[in-house]
């Protein structure tokens, strides 16, 4: 069943990009007691994500930190090695981190998979945003696939305010 608004964030581990490699977090150290964004994309490095939905965020990152929101997030399935490859040539800095699903295990506890296997590239994130209050998602936005209509910046900080 698909994450829906009100519902609370399966625990899951991620592998983030570090400065030394690659570094282990959980769901449990990133949502509770504090206002995230987490926004999925379906790959690192692929076009709208590359050219719209990340450089979006880095663009409105001081609004959301205005809003009270606390961190933003980027997840997709892809592993850390490649996300932190891409949050330096997205120049992501301290407004973006990533979060590597490797084995798109967290996108399938939220229901919120696309299945691009015709297009080689497997199971993958959906494209979606959300806004995480205390582990609690108050905002959820999906993308029908191929789509980039509600998952942007602008739409989510309007959730936001």
């Amino acid at each position: 069943m698909p994450l829906t608004i009100g519902d609370t964030l399966p625990n899951a581990t991620f592998r983030t990009p570090a400065e030394e490699g690659v570094t282990s977090i959980s769901a449990s150290e990133i949502f509770p007691g504090r206002t995230v964004v987490l926004f999925g994309v379906p790959g690192a490095f692929t076009p709208t994500c590359s050219a719209k939905h990340v450089p979006g965020y880095i663009n409105k990152a001081a609004d959301f930190k205005a809003a009270g929101v606390d961190e933003i997030w980027c997840l997709s399935v892809n592993d850390a090695f490649v996300m932190g490859a891409w949050a330096r040539d997205q120049k992501t800095g301290d407004k973006v981190r990533m979060l590597a699903d490797g084995s798109g295990l967290f996108a399938q506890a939220l229901g919120l998979t696309l299945d691009l296997q015709a297009r080689g590239m497997g199971l993958r994130s959906a494209r979606y945003s959300m806004l995480v209050k205390d582990g609690v998602v108050t905002a959820l936005n999906v993308e029908a696939p191929g789509r980039f209509e509600v998952s942007d910046a602008a739409t989510l900080l309007a959730q936001a305010g």
